[in-house]
């Protein structure tokens, strides 16, 4: 199937399914070789890692099996109803259709494997909830511990993850927490929201607005104050004006509310020249809009986003935006949490360094990718 690069849905997802598909109605058969990486790099138009990723999987669930120097072949299905509670982790993520918890997701499996222990994986599907009786059955069955994003928009940890703390159960959270005594694995979100809109400032960009999440979401406010903070060292002055921020907390698809805000910029008689935006959904998704109204990014307004998700280097316009080292969180939390299960005292917070990705959408040419690197901090400000 061609892949379709304007899904939210990961691309090395979205190449599982396929396979998986094919599989299932026939098309690839029990014993069948499938082609080489390179080939189906070419077939599906992504990158090596992409496939590699997609394939791995799919051979970690027993879908494919690979032989040294031979290639990869379809499996014969075994039944994996025998999982063991005593050597399993729970894995409680709010949506697995989101890449950064695709991808933590992969990563987690990838390392809890090689140390010998199950997963057991929980989609919360953005329910509160949902969330929290799944917390409380995966204590029920006897995991050995739990990786957790909350939904949570709150900077504090909710009561749920403080009664697993003070119980003295392993865990780990993913997603934005404030609290020192919490552990936790993330990015330096603040220095990441800074960083890009400092990459503004450098271009020569004066009035630079931020793209703000939905209200009363912690991590946007924190994106937030590193804007203001690189507006602050570099002496120009904030102006809430150019803040656009959709009101409603009942839409949450970032692409979604990044078009709506797309007419309210529109609407602005003293308009920006750039925009630091929250994250890339919503950046793309403001990109889209302003261009139907006849905009060109980034001739009349240049944008750097956050996340660097696979869509954001195949938009029409490809998306310069702050690389959130997504896989390197899932495999520090897997690795700190099985630290916890085993007794020891790891650092309680574990803070990633995000990088700048140059793009075209910024009014850059140059490309940062090969030129960076992420750095490991167990201080800083996520």
């Amino acid at each position: 199937m061609p892949i379709n690069f304007q899904d939210s849905t990961p691309l090395y997802i979205q190449i599982i399914q396929d396979i998986k598909d094919k599989i299932a109605k026939g098309s690839l058969a029990v014993g069948e070789q499938l082609s080489s990486h390179k080939e189906l790099a070419t077939e599906y138009d992504v990158s090596l890692i992409t496939i590699k990723s997609a394939l791995s999987t799919l051979i970690d669930d027993g879908y494919l099996y690979s032989r040294v120097g031979k290639g990869t072949f379809v499996a014969k299905r075994v039944s994996k109803s025998n999982i063991s509670r005593h050597d399993s982790i729970g894995l409680v993520l709010q949506d697995l259709k989101n890449p950064f918890f695709s991808l933590i997701a992969h990563m987690v499996e990838e390392t809890a494997y090689s140390k010998g222990y199950n997963i057991l994986l929980s989609n919360s599907s953005s329910q509160i909830k949902k969330e929290e009786g799944q917390i409380n059955h995966f204590k029920n069955i006897g995991v050995k511990g739990m990786i957790i994003a909350t939904l949570r928009k709150e900077p504090h940890a909710p009561q749920i993850i403080r009664d697993l703390h003070e119980e003295g159960f392993p865990y780990v959270m993913v997603s934005y927490v404030a609290d020192d005594d919490i552990w936790h694995v993330g990015a330096d979100h603040k220095g990441g929201a800074e960083m890009g809109t400092q990459h503004l400032i450098e271009l020569g960009y004066k009035k630079i607005g931020y793209i703000n999440s939905p209200t009363n979401n912690s991590l946007g406010e924190l994106r937030f104050q590193g804007y203001k903070e690189a507006l602050k060292n570099a002496g120009l002055e904030f102006n809430a004006n150019f803040t656009l921020q959709f009101a409603s907390e009942k839409v949450t698809d970032g692409y979604k509310i990044g078009y709506k805000l797309g007419d309210t910029f529109d609407a602005l008689e003293d308009k920006p020249e750039a925009f630091f935006v929250y994250n890339d959904y919503s950046a793309l998704g403001f990109i889209k809009r302003i261009q139907e109204l006849g905009y060109t990014v980034p001739d009349d307004i240049a944008i750097v986003g956050f996340d660097d998700i696979d869509q954001a280097k195949y938009a029409n316009v490809p998306l310069t935006t702050i690389h959130q080292p997504i896989e390197k969180i899932g495999t520090v939390a897997i690795d700190k949490l099985l630290e916890i299960i085993e007794g020891k005292t790891p650092e309680v917070r574990s803070i990633l360094q995000p990088h700048l990705i140059v793009r075209e959408s910024c009014g850059a040419k140059s490309n940062s990718d090969s030129n960076n690197t992420d750095h490991l901090s167990t201080t800083g400000t996520g």
